[in-house]
């Protein structure tokens, strides 16, 4: 009696009874690591927890803890006086007039710098000729630094030989004290913030701009629809999460004003253009009251978180 051999099945299929892989799961090329992944993956993150520690969470801890006190540059010794510089902070009439004029150079210059660096986008995407002159016309000036921009505008303010008096002479209109008026240094100044700052919003609506799909666009053609109905109802609501992000930072960064002013009038004349981060300066450096300042400073930052939040809300309503 003849006895065959068994033979494996077509495709190269192990028998049935071939035993299992030895080979012990997670050891392959792609097994988990273990603590050493987890300790090698914080040592990356290391660096950064440390300066985020040292110049942010110290700095804010430490600052909050001056307002609790009577620190002073003058003094040594330093006392813990609890919620008595927040008092008093509540009842400067000086804090509310610093504050005062924070929001109202907030409200002056925001709507320009948005609106006008939504204008000036428009312009150079419509394809005018010299794009290239006009990009860099409306960026170069957001390249300066405060010091160059601050010294500019000093001269074209200057009340004898200043441009800004040297035109009205010549439409036969009386001269104008640009940075001594009490009713004209602040609009002065939001003037020389919107032509130096306008070129930042300007690059972010451009940007969006160029990034929109054309195709909405040629089928408006087609059906047509003419150049502002293009702009109205297809181009500026696509623009929306621009103009929300825009919005944002330039309330935030207007309420953080102090370089241009402080350079061009020190807050004067008689405080009316202070904000409220030149008198934390003064009270803190020139008044030598750290802790009180610090106070100070923590009232507007709590002003700043609610803004900040209004802002979310409304803009997340919206949508």
């Amino acid at each position: 009696m003849t006895t065959t051999a068994p033979t494996a099945p077509t495709g190269g299929a192990a028998p049935t009874g071939t035993p299992p892989s030895t080979t012990p799961r997670g050891r392959g090329p792609f097994r988990k690591k273990g603590t050493a992944g987890g300790s090698s993956g914080l040592l990356f993150v290391l660096p950064f927890l440390v300066f985020f520690g040292l110049f942010l969470v110290w700095p804010v801890a430490h600052g909050l803890w001056m307002s609790l006190t009577d620190s002073s540059l003058a003094l040594r010794d330093t006392a813990f006086v609890g919620f008595a510089n927040y008092a008093e902070a509540f009842g400067d009439p000086d804090v509310w007039s610093s504050l005062g004029n924070t929001v109202f150079f907030t409200l002056i210059t925001c709507v320009p710098l948005v609106l006008l660096a939504l204008a000036m986008a428009l312009l150079v995407h419509s394809g005018l000729a010299g794009q290239w002159a006009w990009r860099l016309a409306f960026f170069a000036p957001y390249l300066l630094p405060v010091t160059v921009v601050t010294l500019i505008w000093a001269w074209l303010y200057q009340p004898e030989l200043g441009f800004g008096n040297q035109l009205l002479a010549a439409l036969g209109m009386e001269p104008v004290g640009w940075l001594s008026d009490e009713s004209v240094a602040m609009w002065s100044i939001a003037a020389l913030t919107v032509w130096w700052t306008i070129g930042f919003n300007f690059l972010l609506y451009l940007a969006a701009l160029q990034s929109l799909p054309e195709a909405l666009d040629e089928a408006a053609v087609l059906d047509g629809a003419g150049a502002w109905r293009r702009l109205w109802s297809i181009t500026l609501p696509q623009l929306r999460h621009t103009t929300v992000l825009v919005a944002m930072l330039q309330v935030l960064a207007s309420l953080k004003v102090f370089d241009q002013i402080y350079i061009l009038t020190k807050g004067g004349p008689n405080g009316t253009t202070r904000p409220i981060l030149e008198y934390v300066y003064d009270v803190g450096f020139t008044g030598y009251r750290l802790g009180y300042a610090s106070a100070v400073s923590y009232v507007f930052f709590a002003l700043v978180i609610v803004i900040s939040i209004a802002q979310l809300r409304f803009f997340r309503t919206e949508d």
